[in-house]
């Protein structure tokens, strides 16, 4: 069997899991979470971020409240960040917070902050 890779970064893309959304609508959040993150991350990062194969994690956080807590720790550690507020056109009430990108960052750091949160 081959060695699996290590990833030396990664991105995190949290959902939240109180709202109630269509899977298809969660892949389209998580989607504009992954690209707005990353559009705000350092090059040097991103860069490497690349070149590994871009690795992402999907989880889920019970709460907007939680989404926010987590957004503000990540900042604090010099993480990008991406918060989603939807439009309201199809499942959710307009400006309804749905789901937060973090990095690409150092796959360590993000599990500091995330390794609490179960997979999506």
């Amino acid at each position: 069997m081959a060695e699996e890779p290590e990833f030396k970064y990664k991105q995190c893309l949290v959902v939240r899991a109180d709202l109630k959304m269509s899977c298809g609508k969660k892949c389209a959040q998580l989607a504009h979470a992954a690209v707005m993150a990353a559009e705000h991350a350092d090059k040097g990062i991103k860069k490497n971020w690349f070149m590994e194969g871009q690795k992402k994690v999907v989880l889920k956080a019970p709460s907007e409240r939680a989404l926010y807590e987590l957004k503000v720790h990540a900042e604090q550690a010099g993480i990008s960040t991406s918060l989603v507020q939807d439009a309201g056109l199809t499942e959710v009430a307009p400006g309804t917070v749905t789901a937060l990108g973090l990095g690409p960052a150092k796959s360590a750091d993000l599990d500091r902050l995330t390794g609490g949160l179960p997979l999506l």
